[in-house]
């Protein structure tokens, strides 16, 4: 009898241990801080793959967007897409806001920025198209007096569900704090394909929504998906939209 308790015990510890070291997440990182291996840049007036004005870089470990190369800003809005397919998954990553707008840049787009989920094929982006069909965690950063909140959710070609509603509203404001100057900001977003989508800011969950789908005004002409149909899967991208931005650690986990 004693034997047999001395098994079972035994047993559970083993199980223990093994549980544990299989409920560990699986982070990967998906930018080698050396070049843009593994990552594709389409940007508004440019062919797929020319990075116009050297606008996106790698120094010191760091993926920049930059515009010291620029006069003036005319709509070259960018895009630098990782190159795998992507359905269910954890991203994260750190971000920050550095110096002045290009001249020329929209009001709008002062120290905003922002990763995009379930993105089309960069592939099959129009050549003068300013952003791709997706889903936006939106990053901005304040102003240093004006309460700016980040991590919002907008919808260039999509719509998503809220609370039970259907949201076609372009941008919605999250429920962050304000990050004023050029501090990092931990961002976090947790796909679930079609379902539910989690953004996160320092570690609190800042907006929460599902159902993604094709929608909205911002579609191109004869996208060849109908409105309604939902976003299991696609590609992810970084924004350049003519304020100086700075990403590091960008970290990927597949949910299985």
């Amino acid at each position: 009898m004693r034997s047999v308790i001395a098994l079972t015990i035994t047993l559970l510890i083993i199980s223990g241990c093994t549980n544990t070291n299989s409920s560990e997440e699986e982070w990967v990182s998906i930018f080698n801080g050396k070049d843009l291996s593994g990552w594709t840049i389409k940007m508004s007036g440019s062919d797929l793959g020319e990075n116009y004005n050297n606008t996106f870089r790698v120094d010191s470990g760091i993926l920049k967007v930059c515009f010291d190369q620029y006069d003036d800003f005319n709509g070259e809005f960018g895009h630098i897409f990782y190159n795998k397919k992507l359905s269910r998954y954890k991203l994260r990553l750190k971000y920050r806001f550095t110096g002045e707008q290009v001249p020329g840049g929209p009001g709008w787009a002062y120290r905003n920025s922002g990763v995009m989920l379930h993105c089309q094929d960069p592939a099959t982006m129009e050549i003068d198209q300013s952003f791709p069909v997706s889903i936006e965690a939106q990053f901005l950063g304040g102003d240093g007096t004006t309460e700016r909140s980040t991590l919002n959710l907008c919808t260039p070609g999509t719509n998503v569900i809220m609370l039970g509603e259907l949201i076609t509203r372009h941008c919605i404001s999250s429920r962050s704090a304000t990050f004023h100057g050029d501090q990092w900001v931990s961002a976090e977003m947790v796909v679930y394909g079609d379902s539910l989508i989690h953004h996160i800011v320092n570690g609190d969950t800042v907006i929460t929504y599902r159902s993604p789908q094709i929608g909205g005004d911002n579609l191109p002409e004869n996208y060849p998906l109908p409105e309604g149909t939902l976003l299991d899967a696609g590609y992810i991208s970084l924004q350049a939209e003519s304020h100086p931005v700075e990403f590091m650690d960008i970290e990927l986990l597949i949910i299985k």
